[in-house]
């Protein structure tokens, strides 16, 4: 989860400024590559952490995104020590600046895939590698028939029918409201309505991974043919849709309006006596929209067994319980536990909801464009 570490560090202000009356779709303008210092290297796009291989120990090439192992406390980070300790391998993350899509295009080009394994994979993005390659490019390859704890994972989370992204943890998207100020809307009408205009913080779905999730959920709510109405009436009411899940909840934090699309598992962090009503999680229509974030193994890996061996070990019950702990999510397996403190305060909500791959194939870049031209143009 890409938040993880701005939790660890807020403070800073939000980006852009709020014109009554008028919806905005802000830029922050960052889009640089991703630098990370750790304590055994800086990463950079195509570089590494972990320093240099020993020995013949053989290494695994993991990318990911920045926040995954950047600093102490992260599930990359844990998953690197627990592996290590236990295997004559080591593991080295890398973080793209442009994510999966850098790999897209190295496949087109012809050009190798210098990792073995991609973490971080959601539903929609799996479906714009696929329609993006065709049947005649294969970036990953199938994974599940070599790990058996792919049989842990949940039913639900499951993401590719191809079996080649396994899920290792999963966020509900929610409604983060201050009690103070506002009281839980509870629907997805009760955002029109007089009551709540000028309260939400949105994202833009072209960007952002929770902004892409709560336009899918309007998709699942009112289908394909009236999602489009019901986010003119939230811009009626103006919604404000910044570019991502940071500068939104910056001017949530800043007080600028009282309810923020977010995540479920707020309260891990906003959970003392003064936070706490200031961090009340809603879910609207008694729903969350699922969005699990998954691994999968390129085709073109030097260690194909390595990388199996590693999603196999990142499937257990130890490593989804730190997993989970540390990227500030539910665990995607039926065995891991969590801590007794973290299952007080991340909440999941009574009915789960998400597309499938199948629902999405086809249709979630056409949904997507469609809320651009129609949002961001007002």
């Amino acid at each position: 989860m890409r938040r993880r570490d701005y939790l660890r560090s807020v403070g800073v202000g939000a980006a852009g400024i709020a014109v009554a009356g008028c919806l905005q779709v802000e830029d922050t303008g960052d889009d640089s590559t991703a630098t990370t210092t750790t304590d055994d290297a800086t990463t950079t796009e195509g570089a590494t952490t972990g320093g240099t291989t020993s020995g013949d120990a053989e290494t695994l090439r993991v990318a990911t995104y920045d926040s995954f192992f950047g600093e102490e406390g992260t599930a990359g980070r844990w998953l690197k020590a627990a592996w290590e300790a236990e295997h004559d391998s080591t593991v080295e993350f890398s973080a793209p600046s442009n994510g999966v899509n850098q790999f897209i295009e190295r496949k087109r080009e012809g050009v190798g895939i210098d990792a073995d394994l991609f973490v971080g994979l959601n539903t929609g993005e799996l479906v714009r590698v696929d329609e993006a390659l065709g049947d005649d490019q294969r970036l990953f390859d199938e994974l599940a028939g070599e790990v058996a704890a792919s049989d842990r994972i949940k039913d639900d989370l499951r993401i590719d029918p191809q079996n080649r992204a396994l899920p290792y943890d999963t966020g509900y998207i929610s409604l983060v409201y201050d009690g103070t100020t506002v009281e839980d809307p509870e629907t997805f009408e009760a955002l029109t309505t007089d009551e709540y205009e000028g309260a939400l913080l949105a994202q833009n779905a072209q960007t952002s991974d929770p902004g892409r999730a709560f336009l899918l959920w309007t998709v699942h709510e009112y289908g394909p043919d009236e999602y489009l109405d019901y986010w003119q009436r939230l811009v009626d009411n103006d919604v404000r849709v910044l570019d991502d899940w940071q500068p939104a909840y910056d001017a949530f934090l800043n007080g600028e309006r009282p309810m923020v699309v977010s995540y479920s598992t707020d309260q891990v962090y906003y959970n003392d006596e003064d936070q706490l009503p200031r961090h009340q999680v809603g879910f609207l229509n008694d729903q969350g929209y699922a969005n699990p974030e998954a691994v999968a193994r390129f085709a073109d890996s030097d260690e194909p067994e390595l990388a199996a061996e590693f999603v196999e070990f990142a499937l257990g019950d130890d490593a989804q319980r730190n997993i989970a702990v540390n990227n500030v999510q539910f665990p995607a397996t039926t065995t891991a536990e969590l801590p007794e403190e973290y299952a007080q305060y991340a909440h999941e909500p009574p009915e789960s909801v998400t597309f499938t791959y199948d629902e999405l194939a086809g249709n979630v870049g056409e949904w997507t464009e469609a809320w651009a031209r129609q949002v961001a143009t007002n």
